[in-house]
Order: structure tokens, then C-alpha cells, then sequence
């Protein structure tokens, strides 16, 4: 096999392929978002499909490619938990055995009661909710007194909403880095989420100066690995945040999933040698969460073109991975991530075409694989499957 010099991870959040085996324990059970999508007029992915992800085991969407250009296989998640967090985690070579903590009736007094006296202002909702429904039920009042919009959902997440004009965006990062100190331990929740706004009652609107504030991982990741073998790592999109910049060289933030693709073209220039690591969250957060399944299929169509423009600037020693973190089907009355078997695209001169690695039992089988592309030794989950796809 040809030494590999780059391998590029993008991660499709939340592009599920068909419920998982435990989908009933997460209130799952029918969930298939790549289904739903592909369903569409909008959907239309020829390069995902000349990889294979068609032909991927269980997927009964779309037509099988004749003669795949990559190998493909169906990853379970073997974590306690259907989060971006968790889900990256695994991938990344962690295996959560316990859920992170979820607050389906609200944060508890001690919490808040704390994070009042520290940040001097009051609160506002502290119950799970949509994040646009939030502003525009509460945005109006927070205005006037300027208490923060505080608010969870089905994921283990801490979220403060503020208009910007009300909260100058660094004093928002400042609460949240806040309550990333009070929310540890018991109360350890996946991440703190900064949820900017502007506009006027009611046309309030959601602003791109989100940022996340992860918990640090609890065990080693590739990324550590990687990077204490002295390779480069690159997180482009939300990776730094969720990995708390933990094993993490370079960042580059990005506004959108097209933007994601830009930057990942650009860095494909780049002379490097190590991993590239990618999310792409508008899939999710934009199209999942909000039951738009036309454009969630869109989404997929934009990807693809894009996907193409990559696949045709790959360099001999390039491998490219593809992947998702969980599910979240727009197509069911859920609006929650749903627990669902994700993808698993590998292509690149060194792979094999064509070959299907079956089901596996972890995402962290990705984890393993990477570190066998690069000839590194780590102690991270997962059983690498790189002697079944290396020419």
C-alpha cells in the first residue's frame, strides 16, 4: 500500500442510515434519515454513490453502484448516548459507557442559583426547547431586563441565548465559560452553547457567532496519538470545540457546511502531514432539528458537488474518509437526534474498490483505522479494518 501522507475524517453530522439495533431504548425505532432525504427531488448525490453509499448494508435508498470507486461498511455507536459530543468522541476512539446528564424538566436550583450570583443577572425559561422557538417566546423579555435566555433539549447540553446588543459577545462567552466550570462532575454536561441573536420582536434571528464549550475528553483520542507521534492535526468546524482543542493543532472555524467544503478545498493545498478532521453541521442543526427534509436533501446535494471538486484534487498519498455521528431524521414527528447506524465511505490510490466492510461494532473502528493509515500506535477503542481495504 502506498504510504499515507493526509488522511481527510469529514463527518456529516447527524447523516444516519437506518435505525440502530437499540433504537427502541432511545425512542428511535423507524428512524432512517438517509430515507427520508433521499426520497426527494432535491437529492441528488452521485459521488456519495460512485463511493458506495448505496451499496452500504441495510440501505435500501437509492441504486446500488455497479463498481464502487471506495470500500463502504455500516458503523454502530456502541456509546451510552445519541450526542455530537459522544458520537465524536467514539469516533475518535472513546467509548462512553454512561450517558452524559440530560435535564428534561430544567437545570437544578444549585446550578443556577450559582450561576445567577456569578454573573449578576437573572434567568429565563430553563426548560427544554427549540432554539428559535426560545427567542421568540423569550427574546422579548430578555431584552427588557436583560436576564439570559437559559435552555436545554433531548441532548446533554447548557445553552444561553442573549441578544448582542444586550450581551456583548465576549461577555456571552465569558458566562459560558462560567457555567463550563460550574457543570462538572454530576451535572457534567456535553457542552455550554453560546446562542447569539439579533433583530427586533418577533423577528428575532440566530446570528453564526455561536461557539461550544466542551467538556474535555476523559481518555486518550487519536488526535493524541497523532499529534504526540508528531503528525498535524487540523480541526475545521465545530472539531475544536467538541474536543475541548484537546489534541488539536490548527482550527479554522467556518460559517456554514458550504463554507466547511471551501475551507476543506483550501486545506487540501495545504503541504501537511497528518489528519484532517471536518464536521459539517447544518445537516443537523439547520435541516434535522427542524424537520425540513427537503432541505436536508438540498444539503446533500451541495455536499456532493463539492465532494466532487475533492475527490478530483486528491493527491496519490490522500485517503478520505466519511462518516456521521449519529442520526436526526427530519422525516419523523421528532425533532431529536435519533439513534441510527451511520455511514462509512473510505476512498483514496492506497484502498481497495469496492470492498464492504460489513457492520461494525463501534465507530471507533475509524479511530483504529486512521492510526494503522499512519503506522501509529495508540491506546484508544476500536479494531482497525485497514487490512480489508489497503491495495
Amino acid at each position: 500500500m502506498l504510504e499515507t501522507k493526509r488522511v481527510f475524517l469529514i463527518v456529516l453530522d447527524s447523516f444516519g442510515i437506518g435505525e440502530a439495533p437499540d433504537a427502541a431504548k432511545f425512542h428511535d425505532e423507524g428512524s432512517n434519515t438517509l430515507g427520508s432525504i433521499a426520497k426527494t427531488k432535491e437529492f441528488y448525490t452521485p459521488n456519495l454513490k460512485k463511493l458506495g453509499m448505496f451499496n452500504i448494508d441495510g440501505v435500501t435508498a437509492g441504486e446500488k453502484e455497479e463498481a464502487p470507486i471506495g470500500s463502504y461498511g455500516r458503523m454502530t455507536e456502541r456509546s451510552q448516548g445519541k450526542d455530537t459530543t459522544i458520537g465524536h468522541w467514539e469516533i475518535a476512539g472513546i467509548i462512553s459507557n454512561e450517558p452524559l446528564p440530560t435535564y428534561p424538566e430544567g437545570f437544578p436550583d444549585e446550578i443556577l442559583d450559582e450561576f445567577k450570583k456569578r454573573t449578576g443577572r437573572g434567568i429565563l425559561c430553563n426548560r427544554p426547547y427549540s432554539g428559535t422557538d426560545v427567542i421568540r417566546d423569550y427574546g422579548e423579555a430578555h431584552c427588557k431586563t436583560g436576564d439570559l435566555i437559559v435552555y436545554t433539549s433531548a441532548d446533554s447540553v447548557f445553552q444561553i441565548a442573549a441578544h448582542e446588543e444586550v450581551v456583548p459577545l465576549g461577555t456571552l462567552y465569558e458566562y459560558c465559560k462560567i457555567a463550563r466550570e460550574l457543570l462538572k462532575g454530576e451535572h457534567g454536561v456535553g457542552r455550554v452553547i453560546a446562542r447569539p441573536f439579533v433583530g427586533t420582536h418577533p423577528d428575532f434571528k440566530r446570528t453564526p457567532n455561536r461557539h461550544d464549550y466542551s467538556l474535555l475528553p476523559p481518555k486518550t483520542t487519536m488526535l493524541d496519538c497523532l499529534k504526540e507521534a508528531g503528525l498535524d492535526t487540523i480541526g475545521i468546524g465545530k472539531i475544536y470545540d467538541i474536543f475541548a482543542g484537546k489534541g488539536i493543532d490548527k482550527t479554522t472555524s467556518i460559517v456554514n457546511n458550504t463554507d466547511g467544503m471551501i475551507q476543506t478545498l483550501k486545506t487540501q493545498k495545504d503541504d501537511f502531514h497528518g489528519l484532517c478532521f471536518v464536521n459539517l453541521v447544518d445537516f443537523d442543526m439547520l435541516y434535522g432539528h427542524r424537520n425540513d427534509v427537503k432541505g436536508y436533501a438540498q444539503a446533500a446535494t451541495d455536499f456532493d458537488v463539492q465532494l466532487g471538486e475533492f475527490i478530483k484534487a486528491m493527491r496519490m498519498d490522500d485517503v478520505l474518509i466519511i462518516t456521521a455521528d449519529h442520526g436526526c431524521d427530519p422525516g419523523t414527528p421528532s425533532t431529536d437526534h435519533s439513534r441510527e447506524y451511520t455511514p462509512m465511505l473510505i476512498y483514496g490510490e492506497g484502498i481497495k474498490a469496492g470492498v464492504s466492510i460489513g457492520t461494525r461494532e463501534t465507530f471507533a473502528d475509524i479511530a483504529a483505522t486512521v492510526l494503522d493509515l499512519f503506522q501509529v500506535k495508540g491506546s484508544i477503542s476500536g479494531t482497525s479494518f485497514l487490512e480489508e481495504v489497503k491495495q
